[in-house]
């Protein structure tokens, strides 16, 4: 439990900027573009791209990355198994967010289908 404990400090200090370079690699390394990623995060959060460049530049925590995000109504169809954890069984809010975005960008890297993703019906 304690290492949980860890993990979700780790998530809560870890700045937004720190990881995005890597989610704009992954996603463009498998022949994905920076505006789909770009519109999985608006999916998931509500930040626009003016916003997003925002939050990049500032630097901000993942912790207040998500706590002034519009989380999407339909984050609970986000299931599955993502770093060896699934997502919804994640207890602690902000690391199930931080997985939830992980996911995301995992499955636009895997060349699903954006209303896959989005999780259109």
């Amino acid at each position: 439990m304690n290492n949980a404990n860890n993990h979700d400090e780790r998530f809560a200090k870890m700045t937004f900027a720190s990881v995005y370079p890597h989610y704009v690699a992954k996603v463009e390394r498998k022949g994905r573009t920076k505006e789909e990623l770009h519109q999985v995060i608006e999916w998931l959060t509500g930040y626009d791209e003016k916003k997003l460049q925002k939050l990049i530049e500032e630097k901000v925590s993942f912790q207040k990355f998500f706590q002034n995000a519009t989380i999407n109504l339909n984050v609970h169809l986000i299931t599955g198994v993502i770093c060896g954890y699934r997502v919804e069984e994640i207890e602690n809010p902000l690391t199930r967010q931080v997985r939830y975005m992980d996911k995301l960008v995992d499955e636009l890297a895997k060349g699903r289908k954006m209303e896959k993703i989005l999780r259109v019906a």
